[in-house]
Parts: C-alpha cells; sequence; structure tokens
C-alpha cells in the first residue's frame, strides 16, 4: 500500500479532521488523524493491518505490544496477520504499565504498533517497558507518522503514511488558529 492509498483511506472514512485541534503532546494543529473513526470498519483494519505487517514480516517477531488506547485496534490486527501474540500496556495513575498478568520474557522479540506519532511520548514509555523486561525491541510500526521527523526511537521505524504537519506551541498560535476555540478529539 502506498502512503496516497493509506492517506485515501482516512480521507474515504472521515478520520483526517481539519480544524483546531489540540493534540495530546500539547501542541495544536490544523489537522488530526481520529484513526479510531477509520478502524470501526474491520475491512479497513484489515488492510491496514496487512499493510503495516508486510512492513514487518521480516523482522520475526514474536509479540506485538500496544499503548492503549489508540494502539489497541491496529495492534491486535498487525499481530492476527503476523500470526502471533498481541498484549498492550495502558495507564495506570497517569503513566502507561504491564497489567492483566501479560508478561514479556528476557530476550523476546517484540513490535511496538501504534496509531499515530507526533512527539513519540506513549511509543517511548512502551520502549521503556519492553526495555525493563528485558524484551528484544526489534522495530515501531505506525499508521501515521506526524512527527516531520523528530523522532527517533533508536530501532526501525515504520509508517503508512508519513506527513510534514505543522504543530505550534499554544504560545506561538498563527492568528487563524488562535481565532478559533481548540478542539481535543483524541484520548486523553
Amino acid at each position: 500500500m502506498t502512503q496516497d492509498e493509506a492517506l485515501q483511506i482516512f480521507r474515504d472514512t472521515g478520520a483526517l479532521l481539519e480544524g483546531h485541534f489540540l493534540l495530546r503532546s500539547g501542541l495544536h494543529s490544523r489537522q488530526f488523524f481520529q484513526c479510531a473513526i477509520a478502524l470501526q470498519h474491520m475491512p479497513t483494519v484489515e488492510k491496514l493491518g496487512a499493510a503495516l505487517a508486510e512492513k514487518v514480516l521480516s523482522l520475526g517477531i514474536d509479540t506485538v505490544v500496544a499503548p492503549a488506547m489508540g494502539g489497541l485496534v491496529i495492534g491486535q490486527e498487525v499481530a492476527r496477520q503476523l500470526g502471533v501474540r498481541f498484549i498492550f500496556v495502558e495507564k495506570e495513575e497517569g503513566r502507561l504499565v504491564l497489567r492483566r498478568g501479560f508478561k514479556i520474557a528476557p530476550g523476546e522479540k517484540i513490535l511496538i504498533v501504534e496509531d499515530v506519532v507526533t512527539q513519540g511520548g506513549r511509543v517511548q514509555e512502551t520502549i521503556d517497558i519492553v526495555r525493563t523486561h528485558q524484551g528484544s525491541l526489534l522495530g515501531v510500526a505506525v499508521l501515521v507518522d506526524r512527527s516531520n521527523g523528530k523522532v527517533d526511537f533508536g530501532t526501525p521505524f515504520v509508517r503508512l503514511i508519513q506527513l510534514q504537519v505543522e504543530a505550534f506551541p499554544a504560545d506561538q498560535l498563527p492568528p487563524d488558529l488562535a481565532a478559533t476555540p481548540a478542539v481535543k478529539p483524541g484520548s486523553k
């Protein structure tokens, strides 16, 4: 799947929003990928999951780990497509943790899957959890990389869509965004 084909899926499903958005990172943007809108349709999940799985097939993954909530649906589908185990990390007292009896064995070959990356905070938290449990991180895969090339996880990083998206700190908003109330459509 090409980037243009993946981007068209987001447009066709109404998952690429335009306006003034407050991102989880605290930055403001004119565009927002509401991946949950696209991922509510199982044929779309299967198509996007297959495209990501194809990009990481050669890594020899044992387990896919996804940060909840955003990475759950696509992470599980990538794991299904690869025929491997799927687990997730979730928030507890404001931090991501491994719960529910999930374990990562020392040396277990891990792929982290997330829906969207802007600054990479949730992926980095997940990486830290994998390393704390002595897992072997083989890569990170995302549907949308909107980091403008600023994120480096120190491991192979694959994405279906990589866009140069403007994002602004609250104190540096352009006049058109400053004049419009921000909407926070993503997960908290």
